[in-house]
């Protein structure tokens, strides 16, 4: 019988702040090291932050990622760490994992599978590892690997395994999307039992522009039982105590190329170690698990860019209302300003709703009429349209006042500008280009509207007493741009449209496969249609949050010019 106490500290870096990261992961060591723990552990590209992009093209980027991790180097005496960093060899860059002990760089592991599909571009920057190095700690033999590494069945955990390995420690920055979390450690159980291996597994935590790293760091025994798991969308130190039982497997011992030990001196441990608390973390519904990705998106896009507070169109309907609640949750109410912009043809029903939903948030609304403007507009190019027939230029022009207002505000008092669109408009392209697409972050942009009206009832019954407005949640969606305007005007009920855009858009599902789903045959086609017509649209639309399979922007990569049709 082997013991450890090993830590996985699941941080929130900054791209490109190596001097905050370098901080952040000596003050994990410092606490690791004040708990006795043998071993600290550390996301994917720790010391960088992720995914750092084309910074990795700048040579005196990789230079003082070198220098940051010296620094934590010398911050690692009396523990082992394992810290993720951009290894160079001047020929190639390496997706690397340091492995430091006693204050010294003993090793270094390349990472050997390369993610190079929907957000991920490694093959853009690095060349794969080659070996399989195994580690010995306090007698315990330790395989190290990142991310993608585990992911694979014959990948660099079973070669550690069976070189000898009793623990890998797989260190991650996994974007989340929704069923991602629970996937993963499916995944990560069957690697465990197959490889009669102990498992830890830490991941990343934080907003990186469209992407959100979930946490959830967790260890798993050899047969793929959970011995602990950390919170969710939380930055934490997760500690446990292992107690590695010798077993003898058929297999264990054979080498392969690259598959060489390597003896970790450990630190002296004086004293006692103090006690631990084991910390069940709880399993989050599906919507609490959505909004927490979305709170944490907000924060952190507006904290890392420097932005002091958050404007948001409010207009009476159900998305500005989830995304006023979003930002209130994330931000606090007194960093939250709502804009209301009534038109010639805004309800007196939208005007109470805007202001018991602010009432309910506790958030100041200015109210901005654009009637006046909008009457200026129409007498100015009255000259120019005189043999047109009014209609969707007119609607428009109402939206583009209103995100010209937006704009100012922003730039007057310099808050971020929150645009309120979902995934179904911006799919089809329901929505106005350089109206209600303006601004600087689109929070709900991967959410389909079905989605949304969950959401907003999982947090109204989160809290005692209503949040959003319950007519907000009953009431016909309408862009309130014409006289008695409806979505289904424009658009099929939105209980149809958002299985014809998941299958499309995320599945990748032909035509005759959507038919199968039972949808109508003319309304898939005008879907399908819309969605590949409204291309230019969302290659113009502000960065939003990633919680689907396939979301726009990094994840999917449609040609706008193009004449393939799926039907």
């Amino acid at each position: 019988m082997k013991k450890l106490r090993l830590a996985l500290a699941q941080i929130n870096p900054v791209v490109g702040d190596l001097d905050g990261n370098a901080r952040k992961i000596i003050a994990f060591i410092k606490k690791a090291r004040g708990i006795k723990a043998d071993l600290i552990a550390f996301p994917e590209l720790s010391v960088t932050g992720y995914p750092p992009e084309d910074l990795l093209l700048k040579p005196h980027f990789i230079e003082d990622n070198i220098k940051t991790l010296n620094r934590v180097r010398a911050a690692s005496k009396g523990i082992t760490t394992i810290v993720g960093f951009v290894d160079s060899d001047k020929s190639a860059l390496f997706n690397a994992a340091a492995i430091i002990s006693n204050g010294r760089l003993i090793d270094v592991y390349h990472k050997k599978h390369l993610p190079n599909y929907g957000v991920f571009d490694e093959y853009r920057y690095f060349r794969p590892g080659k070996r399989y190095p195994v580690y010995e700690l306090r007698g315990i033999n330790i395989g190290v690997n990142i991310c993608e590494d585990i992911w694979h069945e014959k990948g660099p955990a079973g070669v550690q395994a069976h070189a000898g390995a009793e623990l890998i420690i797989n260190i991650n920055a996994s974007p989340y999307h929704m069923g991602k979390a629970s996937f993963r450690e499916q995944l990560v159980t069957t690697r465990a039992s197959k490889n009669n291996v102990t498992i830890a597994y830490v991941n990343m935590v934080g907003g990186q522009d469209e992407l959100i790293f979930d946490g959830g760091s967790f260890v798993l025994d050899s047969e793929g039982s959970p011995i602990i798991k950390g919170k969710q969308f939380k930055e934490e130190m997760v500690t446990v105590d292992l107690v590695i039982r010798v077993k003898r497997q058929k297999g264990r011992g054979v080498q392969k190329k690259g598959a060489e030990k390597i003896k970790l001196p450990a630190a002296s441990v004086r004293g006692q170690k103090p006690a631990i608390r084991i910390k069940r973390s709880s399993v989050m519904s599906a919507p609490e698990e959505v909004y927490s990705a979305l709170l944490l998106g907000t924060k952190d896009y507006a904290r890392k860019n420097g932005f002091n507070g958050v404007v948001i169109g409010l207009s009476g309907g159900v998305d500005s209302a989830l995304v006023a609640a979003i930002a209130v949750d994330a931000l606090g109410k007194k960093n939250v300003h709502g804009l209301f912009m009534p038109s010639p043809y805004t309800s007196n029903e939208s005007f109470e709703d805007v202001h018991k939903l602010a009432k309910n948030l506790g958030i100041k609304v200015t109210e901005v009429p654009i009637s006046n403007i909008f009457k200026t507009y129409l007498k100015d190019l009255k000259k120019h349209f005189r043999k047109t027939r009014a209609g969707i230029t007119e609607e428009n022009l109402q939206a583009r006042i209103r995100g010209n207002i937006l704009m100012a505000f922003s730039n007057k008092f310099g808050w971020l500008v929150l645009t309120t669109g979902n995934k179904s408009e911006m799919s089809v392209g329901y929505a106005t280009l350089y109206g209600d697409m303006a601004g600087g972050f689109a929070v709900i942009k991967d959410v389909p509207k079905t989605l949304v009206y969950d959401l907003c009832g999982w947090r109204n019954a989160k809290q005692a007493g209503e949040v959003i407005p319950d007519r907000v949640l009953w009431k016909e969606p309408t862009a309130e741009l014409k006289p008695d305007q409806l979505d289904v005007d424009t658009l099929p009920p939105y209980q149809e449209l958002d299985p014809i855009l998941k299958a499309y858009i995320e599945e990748d599902k032909s035509f005759d496969q959507i038919m199968k789903l039972g949808c109508d045959v003319q309304c898939a086609q005008n879907v399908i249609r819309m969605i590949d017509l409204s291309e230019y649209k969302r290659r113009q639309a502000p960065p939003g949050i990633k919680i689907t399979s396939r979301a726009f922007g990094k994840d999917r990569r449609f040609p706008i010019t193009n004449r393939y049709k799926s039907f």
